[in-house]
């Protein structure tokens, strides 16, 4: 599986930026989709995640309220929207999938098959 995330860029804190993602095939009949982040000489870290069925999210503490995620499972794609961008928000988003093998959407690195190649946010404060 391949993902493409596309809609990184550069924008004045207090703005606005929507990422994108799409899987080139689907390895799994269900699969949970999600972003994580990681900041120069940071942990990569959880931001986002969103179920199959879309009925089920879960979102980093320091993103709540601000970003939102979604789901086109016709298209395998999954979004995210975030706004009232912050300095802190400076980070590679990288979109990732994985099997829905429980309940809710799991924040650990290793639950996730597949990484796409991140792409660059940059607040400007």
């Amino acid at each position: 599986v391949q993902l493409q995330a596309s809609g990184g860029g550069l924008v004045q804190a207090g703005g606005s930026l929507k990422l994108s993602c799409a899987a080139s095939e689907r390895t799994y009949s269900t699969y949970v989709m999600g972003w994580f982040r990681q900041a120069p000489g940071k942990e990569r870290g959880f931001v986002a995640g969103i179920t199959w069925s879309g009925g089920s999210t879960r979102y980093a503490d320091s993103v709540k309220g601000r970003f939102t995620i979604s789901r086109d499972n016709a298209k395998d794609i999954v979004s995210l929207e975030m706004n009232s961008l912050k300095s802190e928000d400076t980070a590679v988003y990288y979109c990732v999938t994985g099997p829905e093998v429980r309940i809710g959407v799991p924040s650990e690195v290793q639950f996730y098959d597949y990484w796409g190649q991140g792409t660059q946010v940059t607040v400007s404060s």
